[in-house]
This record gives C-alpha cells, structure tokens and sequence, in this order.
C-alpha cells in the first residue's frame, strides 16, 4: 500500500511539473550598463518545442504579459524537428508580438526541419526581428545597446577542426565590433560560456539544456545536450569577469518526453546599473 502511494504521488508530481508553468525573475547588473537601460526588462522563451500551454498558449501568454516586458527573447527550438507545427509556433508568437518586440534565434531543432525557410519568412511578417549572424541595435531614452543574435547552425560548420564552441566564437568575433557598446547577445548554446566571456559579451541568453532535464535535489541536472551528464551550465546565472549568462530551463520536451524536478520555466530579467 505504501509503495501504491509513493508511486501515485509521484505520478502526479511528475504530471503537474511538466505542465506548470512558472516565472523565474533574476535581476542582472552592471555599472557599464547605460543609464537609460536600467529597470529594462526582458523575458526569456527558450525551447517551447511546440508545447501548448492552454488553448492557443492562453497561459504562456498572459504570464509574459503580466510581465510587462520591454522585450521578449525567444533563444531557439521554438519547434520540435521530431513534430513539427509551424502553425502552433506561429499561434503563439502571433499573441508575444502584441505584448512587447521579439527578437528570436534558431535552436538546432530549426537547424534540422526542411521548411525552417517557411517558418522564419512567417516570423518576420508578424514582425519578429530574426537575428541570424546578425545584430540590432536597441535604443532607449537616448542611450544604445547591441543585441547580437546567433543562429545555431553556426555551431555545426565545417571549420578546420574547430569545435562547435568555437565555431560560435569565430561568428561572435565578426558581430561584435569594436565592443565599446553594452553587448546582449541570443545564442542557443549555453556549452560556449568561455567563447561569450573571451568576446566581452556582458550578457548572454541561452537555452537547449532543458535544465538538465531531470534535476536531483542538492546536484542539479543530469545530462544536457553538448554537455553530457551533470552539466555545469544547466540552469540559472553564470558570471565571469564581466560577463553574465542566463541559462532558461524552457518549456518543452523533445527526444525525452518528461522532465523530473523540472518545471517550464519564464525567466524575467531586469537589467540594473547597481548591485542588488
């Protein structure tokens, strides 16, 4: 009878993990952050792999509007290759337009569909800001930034012997310029933490972890793509020197269909000039 119990209630635990939605809100900070950037706000959708969270993603949509953001970054596999539905896909950005700009960048599931070019034409004419290889500049009460979006077949180029990473690292380097501006940069692979920090980006946001997927008490994940088992960049914030990377959990499934330990995840980030 015990181990009935234990077992339905951990059925049940494991059901509403994967489907209740929550908002994790992080404050990020720094002093070369210009001044008319501080208190922005920007939410952070990462791998939806076509999850639908209420009819129409109704509830992945009024939590990023009571957010209020001043922008939303969408960082990749916003469809599963494996199910593709481009019209879901489009379901939901069609409603993250109205809230506040998007800015998005593909994840590998993108990588791998054959109508990825059906997809981003769609993207655009909603009038998301496809950041392919390329860059934006943000402005805001008089003062500018540089949003810096990779797409992640960058990652997986023929380079002479170049790991993914640092297949990352030689696209950065051509994007970021002379870096004198605050630099944000969309990227779905949060491995290439060191190639961000040797570019001066002051912020990164990444995905494709799924938090680890199944995350134990005390440990944290246990295996992410591109990183293995127990990977060091699963979740949360990472600083070093003067660079930060948010890593989201997201919010969807692919290959392992269950998450454990591991609810979808909003991340909130409030940009800051002082230390919290």
């Amino acid at each position: 009878m015990i181990i009935c119990i234990a077992a339905a209630v951990l059925v049940i635990w494991t059901v509403w993990g994967n489907t209740a939605l929550m908002l994790e809100e992080i404050t990020v900070s720094g002093e070369n952050l210009p001044e008319g950037f501080d208190g922005f706000r920007i939410a952070h959708v990462s791998d939806l792999h076509n999850a639908e969270f209420g009819e129409g993603n109704e509830k992945l949509l009024s939590m990023l509007s009571e957010c209020a953001p001043d922008m939303i970054a969408v960082t990749g596999d916003l469809v599963d290759s494996n199910h593709t539905d481009i019209g879901a896909a489009l379901q939901f950005i069609k409603g993250a337009v109205t809230i506040a700009p998007v800015y998005y960048v593909t994840g590998n599931h993108e990588e791998r569909i054959i109508n990825y070019a059906e997809l981003e034409a769609a993207l655009i004419e909603l009038g998301v800001t496809v950041l392919n290889n390329a860059t934006a500049e943000l402005e805001r009460d008089g003062d500018k930034l540089l949003l810096i979006g990779l797409e992640d077949s960058a990652a997986r180029r023929s380079g002479g012997g170049l790991n993914p990473s640092q297949l990352l690292r030689r696209e950065l380097i051509e994007l970021v310029g002379d870096g004198e501006e605050y630099m944000i940069l969309l990227s779905h692979r949060p491995e290439a933490f060191r190639e961000y920090v040797l570019c001066g980006v002051d912020l990164a946001m990444c995905g494709h972890a799924h938090g680890g997927q199944f995350r134990l008490p005390f440990i944290g994940g246990l295996f992410a793509p591109g990183q293995g088992f127990f990977p060091e960049y699963d979740a949360g914030v990472y600083e070093d020197g003067g660079t930060s990377m948010v890593v989201s959990r997201g919010l969807g499934n692919s290959v392992i269909p269950v998450r454990f330990n591991n609810r979808p995840e909003v991340v909130l980030i409030t940009l800051s000039k002082t230390a919290e």
